[in-house]
């Protein structure tokens, strides 16, 4: 017999919902990020054991957490409340995050797959097909870590950043402007070490600025990898000859995501958790430009086209410390990122693409 759709009124009720009476496996897996303590439990104990390898380096055994996340494996959840859109950022497309209002709470729906959230200072909840769609629970998990962030102060800038003895170069640009390519090749050289991928954290500290990533792995596509001889095996031999044999402008546009496990393929030394940011660098360069590689320090206060590549939103699943919720209206803080970016060197990387020039002169310049 057929259930008719619920529509939701509180967040208790929500999670009732969510729920739905599944008995959750007695084995939790506990992560520490930098301090903010985080238990993930589920219904599903191959789901448990699969983030526990996705986590492994921040695995923790001890210490109460200081919030819980529940995930709930089964099917799509309907529910009869109507559903509004997410306002995207500028220069996205399509539909991703539609959203419902409860008191204290907000019900989050991923158009794409059907995965629904329910954000709240009391409930986490993720419900739907969570293994087939693990990355978008990761996602979540790592949204709690980055509220967390936020609430202390931290802001959140859309870029990689690397770690050399310390110190940190944060990376922004455009979406498939090249930066997650960028950093994999900077990761061949020993001494540079895997921050982030596409969230950074910044805050003045004692000793500057401080920059934190978040634990998420980088999610590339093929065009990454078909040119990089270690990242081979994240493709079939079939596929990649497929790929190789494709134009480069059309095998840049590829949608089709692999998670680089930074472990397996370069080192679990190679994994940093924080440093001190040494510089900004902002990609603006051209695909399919003749012209030579030009690398300039600029000033961020003068080029804010080059601050909006370096400003993100926190999106709909951040809740400020007393509550209330982000809107998908409510302007970035601008002068928040000019004031604490003041005193850091910003560079922008124009004219033609050229990744090996590029890798070679950031960690011979920019980071040394």
């Amino acid at each position: 017999m057929n259930r008719q759709p619920v529509q939701i009124e509180a967040p208790a009720q929500a999670a009732e919902v969510m729920l739905g009476g599944a008995q959750l496996q007695e084995q939790a897996l506990d992560l520490d990020c930098s301090g903010c303590r985080l238990r993930l439990r589920s219904n599903s104990a191959r789901l448990i054991e699969r983030l526990r390898g996705y986590f492994a380096h921040i695995v923790s055994t001890d210490g109460a957490p200081d919030m819980e996340v529940i995930a709930i494996d089964g099917p799509v959840l309907e529910l009869a409340n109507r559903f509004i859109d997410w306002r995207r950022e500028p220069g996205k497309m399509g539909r991703k995050d539609a959203y419902v209002e409860l008191p204290g709470a907000r019900l989050i729906r991923k158009v794409r797959t059907g995965m629904l959230f329910l954000q709240s200072q009391q409930w986490r909840i993720a419900a739907g097909p969570c293994q087939r769609y693990d990355n978008q629970l990761i996602n979540f998990i790592n949204a709690q870590y980055m509220n967390w962030l936020q609430q202390r102060g931290w802001l959140i800038c859309h870029a990689s950043g690397l770690v050399k003895q310390g110190r940190v170069l944060a990376m922004a640009g455009l979406s498939g402007g090249g930066k997650s390519t960028l950093m994999l090749q900077l990761l061949e050289q020993d001494d540079i070490g895997y921050l982030t991928n596409d969230r950074l954290f910044i805050r003045r500290g004692a000793r500057g600025v401080e920059a934190r990533g978040i634990p998420k792995l980088p999610r590339i596509n093929p065009g990454t990898i078909v040119h990089n001889p270690r990242l081979e095996p994240l493709i079939p031999a079939a596929r990649r000859a497929e790929l190789l044999a494709l134009p480069n402008e059309q095998l840049w546009e590829i949608e089709e995501k692999y998670d680089v496990d930074v472990e397996r393929f370069y080192g679990a030394e190679h994994i940093q958790h924080e440093g001190v940011l040494q510089g900004f660098l902002v990609l603006n360069w051209r695909r399919g430009s003749s012209e030579p590689l030009v690398l300039q320090r600029v000033e961020l206060a003068q080029r804010r086209d080059l601050l909006g590549a370096i400003m993100k939103s926190p999106g709909p699943f951040y809740q400020f410390a007393d509550g209330h919720f982000l809107g998908d209206e409510d302007p970035l803080d601008a002068q928040a990122y000019l004031e604490l970016l003041r005193e850091t060197p910003v560079w922008e990387a124009s004219g033609g693409v050229d990744f090996a020039g590029l890798s070679r002169r950031c960690h011979d310049e920019l980071l040394a």
